[in-house]
């Protein structure tokens, strides 16, 4: 069951998340937005996907707090974390907020349904972003998207990790190559709390990072035991789901063979395996 989570929430001295209002099967309880800093002028990181309620939630935290949105820095481009930047950009007439994020790969124009409003693109990794009482750290973090963005919190050696880990059960990913190499260099920082993107504050947070790395390369391993045992043979994605998921309903082995397929492909990159037909069979580099 998962935790409830209020609305808004003091998470430490220099952190509060605000819910997007927008529960799901894919978003837990909502996209979490945080505002970050101590002063007159903070953070925002993320900002939902633009439910009526959510403005109002990010009006009264600053009101609260007596501050001003000093920039938007944005973890990836999924409209459930930019689809309020409209909104939030429109609580300070008169004042414009920087929108920073990493561009995208595969986009060269990404638009934001507003006037006079776009993103100034991160040319490089680990850029320091400063306000009163917090220093983050932007981390090129793709995998789960190709434009994903974590953030360092330097004084609670802390990550907000966007949708790279999630506060309860395991991430989707577009990129499994990428997404490993993110993982490891978030476990890396050996972080003592995690901000997630969706679900609850993470504790334990290098314990929960090693675990993500486990269960892939438990995968893994389950895929390289069958593709290199006995005689050579090309396999699909469905064949080793039947194998590896053979306990799971047969009603679930669609959505496992595309599990599947996002780790064939990165044991392709990896030369650990080959591509056959265009990428329907493949077969072990070993046999």
């Amino acid at each position: 069951m998962s935790t409830v989570l209020p609305n808004i929430e003091r998470l430490s001295a220099r952190v509060i998340r605000i819910l997007g209002l927008n529960p799901g099967p894919f978003t837990l309880q909502g996209t979490n937005t945080y505002i970050v800093g101590t002063g007159r002028r903070r953070i925002l990181i993320d900002t939902g996907e633009g439910k009526a309620g959510y403005p109002s939630l990010v009006r009264q935290a600053l009101r609260e707090q007596d501050c001003k949105i000093q920039h938007v820095l944005v973890t990836h481009w999924h409209y459930d974390h930019i689809g309020g930047i409209r909104d939030v950009c429109g609580l300070q007439a008169g004042d414009s907020i920087p929108l920073f994020k990493f561009p995208r790969v595969s986009a060269a124009d990404e638009e934001i349904g507003g006037k006079h409003l776009s993103y100034s693109f991160l040319s490089k990794d680990e850029e320091v972003f400063k306000t009163e009482g917090a220093t983050l750290r932007a981390l090129y973090t793709p995998g789960h998207t190709d434009d994903h963005m974590a953030l360092f919190l330097e004084e609670e050696n802390a990550v907000f990790s966007g949708d790279c880990v999630l506060g309860e059960g395991t991430a989707v990913f577009e990129d499994l190559f990428d997404y490993m190499k993110s993982l490891q260099r978030l476990a890396d920082l050996n972080p003592t709390r995690i901000y997630p993107g969706h679900g609850p504050v993470v504790e334990n947070a290098k314990k929960l990072l090693d675990d993500y790395i486990a269960h892939r390369n438990l995968r893994e391993k389950q895929i390289l035991d069958v593709m290199e045992s006995g005689e050579p043979r090309e396999y699909t994605a469905m064949d080793l789901v039947k194998v590896i998921y053979k306990d799971t309903p047969e009603s679930l082995h669609l959505a496992a063979a595309g599990n599947v397929g996002h780790h064939l492909q990165k044991l392709q990159k990896e030369n650990r395996i080959c591509a056959l037909d265009e990428g329907r069979r493949w077969k072990s580099s070993k046999l």
